[in-house]
């Protein structure tokens, strides 16, 4: 006898929603993203199909552990917290304990409650986790330039018709940090709307493949490029922000040493290409909508261009 129960999955922002099987003892037999989800619509990544062998793994661990020469022994939590506090007392400088936050702990009220106090406690700056490995400097470059590490920009799929992804595959991961469930239907009503998708990425990938162009680019130099895309924006006089912002000039300087000839020879994008991207964007009317779509606009409307790096 199965029974069927509805959940959204916790493994990243997008919270898809997801459809599980359950045998007679709540063992996870299936995982299937929910049709029904009005905001995932049936979409699910390698991650949630996955939930229920993660849930069965037969490593996890479900007991403190102590280790004992190379052996590791199962004990309760008053014998766990007192080898804890055993090691830490035997330390002469806190500042030699690292913390490592596992993942999600955005979406568990015990990390958001808990995580916080104990690093204070333990008196160390050297704080690791998910985000340190995956997307800290996305939060540096939004604190530098926004005000805040947690003031990120996404952009707006369901509203843009020219989208520049430089290192991402979203139709297998979903996309870190853009909070876009069903991130494929979301691209594929891009281009259904008349919109442009360009993917930038050494590895042909599934969101490659479906993009308008792939750009293959040599590996690490996704900098090298960007700087010359902006070098374009000030030549050509494309940079012109509505509003004023700070370090511009800093900014129009140091791109003054990336022309596209140069940063060909760096990235292995050809200097057409790249002033071509540099090019590509500038606010555009906007395609015609989706059929039915219910964010139809005026055939004057202005319609926004996108980045979105991984």
């Amino acid at each position: 006898m199965t029974s069927t129960v509805h959940r959204t999955c916790p493994l990243c922002e997008a919270v898809c929603g997801l459809t599980l099987t359950l045998d007679d003892g709540g063992h996870v037999t299936s995982v299937r993203g929910d049709k029904d989800d009005p905001f995932s619509k049936g979409f699910i990544c390698p991650k949630g199909a996955s939930l229920g062998r993660l849930d069965e793994d037969p490593d996890r661990l479900r007991k403190p552990l102590i280790r004992e020469g190379e052996l590791w022994r199962e004990v309760g939590w008053d014998e766990a917290f007192t080898a804890v506090k055993a090691g830490l007392d035997r330390l002469a400088d806190r500042r030699s304990i690292a913390v490592y936050l596992g993942n999600p702990n955005a979406h568990t009220m015990a990390g958001a409650l808990y995580a916080a106090p104990l690093i204070k406690a333990l008196g160390t700056r050297n704080v690791f986790s998910a985000s340190t490995a995956d997307q800290m400097p996305k939060h540096v470059a939004s604190g530098l330039m926004f005000g805040h590490p947690l003031a990120i920009p996404v952009p707006d799929l369901d509203r843009t018709d020219y989208l520049l992804m430089l290192g991402a595959n979203p139709l297998e991961s979903n996309g870190s940090l853009c909070t876009a469930p069903d991130f494929p239907g979301r691209l594929k009503a891009l281009r259904g709307r008349g919109g442009r998708l360009v993917v930038v990425d050494p590895r042909r990938t599934r969101t490659a493949a479906l993009g308008d162009e792939h750009v293959f680019i040599r590996p690490g130099t996704d900098a090298y490029l960007l700087f010359g895309i902006v070098h374009t924006l000030f030549a050509e006089d494309l940079a012109r922000p509505r509003h004023e912002v700070n370090g511009l000039a800093e900014v129009r300087e140091a791109a003054k040493h990336f022309p596209p000839e140069s940063v060909a020879r760096r990235t292995g994008v050809p200097a057409e290409t790249i002033t071509r991207l540099a090019r590509s964007w500038r606010r555009r009317p906007r395609p015609p909508s989706t059929p039915g779509s219910a964010r139809a606009r005026p055939s004057s409307a202005r319609w926004p261009s996108g980045w979105w790096t991984c």
